[in-house]
């Protein structure tokens, strides 16, 4: 007599459905279609998990340029200035400080402004 899975099978291929809810057409009811859309969404899922970090970063050194040439220095002096004074502050937090709250900006400018000067 012939073995089957069964139950096992059913359930795995649930698992796989449901996974694969949201998608068009025969990549959400054909099992084989839907299983090589999954792994082709995994792949990229994961690129794009290394990528979301480089795109945060590149988000921020725009904003905080822009804020820095409202001031009239340039990014990259920005961030000499910050280096030759030690401060411990990331970009994120730069770019938050620039967005949120330009006085406190304004300050840290400055200090660059005088750091650079000397």
């Amino acid at each position: 007599m012939r073995t089957t899975k069964g139950a096992a099978r059913r359930q795995a291929k649930r698992r796989l459905f449901k996974k694969a809810k949201g998608f068009v057409g025969g990549r959400r009811k054909l099992y084989r279609t839907a299983k090589e859309t999954l792994v082709r969404a995994g792949v990229f899922a994961y690129k794009h998990r290394k990528n979301r970090k480089r795109d945060f970063r590149r988000l921020w050194i725009i904003r905080i340029n822009a804020a820095c040439r409202e001031r009239g220095i340039r990014y990259s002096e920005l961030i000499n200035g910050i280096n030759k004074l030690g401060l411990e502050i990331d970009r994120k937090s730069l770019a938050e400080i620039a967005v949120s709250d330009p006085a406190a900006f304004d300050a840290v400018v400055e200090k660059v402004k005088g750091a650079l000067a000397a």
